[in-house]
């Protein structure tokens, strides 16, 4: 793990960017700009509008899970047997079981950075940017393990 890193920064960024934006704005932008990633979720895939994404209580509760989990690793940075434990069940499941393409955890890191520096500011997507580097980066060497 990088010793450099946001810190409690990252961890009061993700919480205010929840609170602020909602999980909805980050779904709701993947699915926009991103509509191949809807194909993953079945569930999804009949909602066409920005408005239905909003109304759609498994559309916010995606978008908790997938906020919780950065969450947590964002507070087990520096002890690496816990991010890793966090990390690796999630990249084994995305991998083997859901099958989901790693380039969408980057487009998710990319969205959530873009929603960082709407909300805060470039001087705090910088300093998670390296928070997302960091889970690509893991993500990416469990993909290859598990034979991507």
């Amino acid at each position: 793990m990088h010793k450099a890193r946001p810190g409690m920064c990252g961890h009061v960024c993700i919480d205010t960017l929840v609170h602020k934006s909602g999980c909805l704005s980050f779904l709701n932008r993947m699915f926009t700009e991103h509509p191949d990633t809807k194909s993953y979720f079945t569930h999804f895939k009949g909602m066409d509008s920005a408005e239905e994404m909003k109304q759609s209580d498994q559309v916010r509760g995606h978008g908790k899970k997938v906020f919780g989990a950065i969450n947590d690793m964002v507070q087990h940075l520096d002890n690496s047997e816990a991010f890793l434990g966090i990390l690796t069940p999630l990249g084994k499941k995305h991998a083997s079981q859901l099958k989901i393409d790693p380039k969408n955890f980057r487009i998710i890191c990319d969205i959530i950075l873009q929603l960082m520096e709407e909300k805060f500011g470039g001087d705090c997507k910088a300093s998670f940017e390296k928070v997302t580097n960091e889970i690509c980066t893991h993500l990416n060497n469990i993909y290859k393990e598990e034979g991507w």
